[in-house]
């Protein structure tokens, strides 16, 4: 018996559930996203133009990822409603290629375990982290052209709430034009074009003018001409003997280029900075120098950069990044972290996951001004919470936090859910329910303490999926059955539930 007829029986078009990943699941994207929600969303969402911090904790497959995604199509919803009061959105679920950036600064030794790697890491490198997706991402949008911006609304429609227009980045004043290309020379990870071409384009975009910054070298090049025309002449008229020329026109030289090379000598070390202490991201001495000597020195001095193995740098850049923003007409940030189970450093081991998330735990980034992280972990983090010291609870003050410490579901909430996703299948004019799959002998009441115990949405869709499979082999096309029996239910939960018990 083929399943589609089965489902078509109960006005069902496509089997709702064929898919366990929502990042993959059409069904979840085109419409449960905006219809099937969690009781807890609400906590979770909070009011956008408030960032505020959320921390879930569930096991695998308890749809952590589709609340993300949930909250990601809701903002970009928001954004549109309020095109002067948008809110920042940066992703933060991709760790492997800041985890391979961070590995190759590492002595070779200690960037074979994982475990050691993973304790070398901080909170700065997590801020760096966030730096380098904001951004990059609003330079992205910046030079993108229109043709370009239009190609890629399309492929990712939630980027294009956050577009950024070229008149709006003219209209910065000098400061924030300033701390946009400081940004740009710190944290650009784009690989579209050379960095530094890149960078200059940027700065052309800003309006941001900087043709007298070369001063100090021509003034070098005038003066060097003057003491050899000098020299020369001296030379010439036996007012100065060739020995005495051959060392005072190379002084005369090095006198002239000295405001040059002493604004390269602070450059130099402030990229050699740079590059040694960012360490989750690719940037060469060479060209962060060159991008910094484009900056005037007095625009330069005392300006933050991830120079320094610690946190108060890389919050006045938050800063920097958070008031640039503001002056585009986003009124806050928010981060949706996800899928620290997923890098290949951490493997879904809990002591790994650990070291990787527990420096984000701190009260002065969770409760950061105007920011917002929306933290998706694993349900194993949740009870390494609760064995922790009293210092580390000070220090996360969790208690301030909007904590989810189990993202559970109910028998009745799976069977909402269930529901949902076959609504979002139906034929015009149905309403088909999950209880009319079955035979009358599976009572409703049976149905939810099933869905109960199987206690998150994948397994419920694997189980359903398996109990339709089941029963389609037990029939033909010609003498079909469109009620599943008690026998085949009771079967298939029982192989499923030993099944799933022996997988964890």
């Amino acid at each position: 018996m083929n399943i589609q007829s089965f489902l078509e029986h109960h006005g069902v078009q496509r089997n709702p559930f064929a898919e366990e990943d929502a990042q993959t699941d059409p069904v979840f994207k085109e419409h449960c996203i905006l219809s099937a929600y969690h009781p807890v969303w609400d906590k979770v969402y909070g009011d956008p133009s408030e960032p505020a911090t959320a921390i879930v904790f569930g096991p695998k497959g308890s749809g952590k990822t589709a609340m993300r995604l949930q909250i990601d199509r809701h903002l970009a919803a928001y954004n549109r409603e309020h095109p002067h009061r948008r809110v920042y959105v940066i992703r933060y679920d991709d760790f492997n290629p800041f985890l391979d950036h961070f590995c190759e600064r590492l002595r070779w030794r200690r960037s074979k375990k994982p475990e050691r790697v993973l304790e070398a890491w901080r909170l700065w490198d997590h801020m760096d982290a966030i730096l380098c997706l904001g951004t990059t991402q609003l330079i992205d949008q910046a030079l993108a052209s229109d043709e370009e911006q239009a190609v890629a609304n399309e492929d990712s429609p939630m980027l294009s709430e956050t577009r950024v227009h070229g008149d709006d980045l003219r209209k910065l004043d000098r400061t924030t034009a300033r701390d946009l290309l400081l940004l740009a020379c710190c944290y650009d990870q784009s690989t579209a074009s050379s960095f530094t071409g890149r960078w200059e384009q940027f700065r052309r975009k800003l309006g941001y003018s900087n043709w007298y910054v070369q001063w100090d070298l021509w003034l070098g090049v005038i003066a060097s001409l003057l003491a050899v025309l000098l020299v020369g002449y001296l030379f010439r008229t036996d007012r100065m003997p060739w020995q005495t020329a051959a060392w005072v026109v190379p002084l005369l030289c090095v006198i002239g280029f000295a405001p040059y090379l002493w604004r390269w000598f602070r450059c130099q070390r402030l990229a050699m900075g740079v590059r040694r202490h960012m360490r989750v991201g690719k940037r060469e001495v060479g060209s962060l120098r060159k991008v910094l000597m484009r900056i005037p020195p007095t625009e330069l001095a005392s300006q933050p950069l991830p120079r320094f193995n610690r946190t108060d740098d890389r919050f006045e850049l938050l800063t920097k990044l958070q008031m640039a923003t503001r002056k585009l007409g986003f009124v806050g940030t928010i981060v949706l972290l996800d899928r620290v189970d997923e890098p290949h450093m951490t493997g879904g081991k809990p002591e790994l996951m650990r070291r990787f998330v527990w420096p984000l735990l701190d009260n002065k980034l969770l409760k950061h001004p105007g920011l917002g992280l929306k933290m998706m972990l694993p349900q194993e983090l949740h009870r390494d919470i609760e064995r922790e010291s009293t210092e580390f609870h000070e220090r996360a003050r969790l208690d301030k936090q909007n904590v989810i410490p189990a993202f559970a579901w109910t028998g009745e909430s799976l069977y909402d859910l269930a529901r949902a996703r076959m609504m979002a299948c139906a034929a015009e004019g149905r309403s088909p329910e999950p209880k009319e799959l079955f035979d009358e002998q599976i009572g409703y009441t049976r149905l939810l303490a099933v869905f109960q115990s199987l206690r998150v949405p994948r397994h419920l869709f694997r189980f359903l999926y398996r109990v339709l499979v089941e029963h389609c082999n037990k029939y033909s096309d010609a003498e079909p059955k469109y009620a599943i029996d008690s026998q085949t239910f009771e079967s298939v939960l029982a192989v499923y539930l030993r099944d799933a018990e022996s997988s964890v």
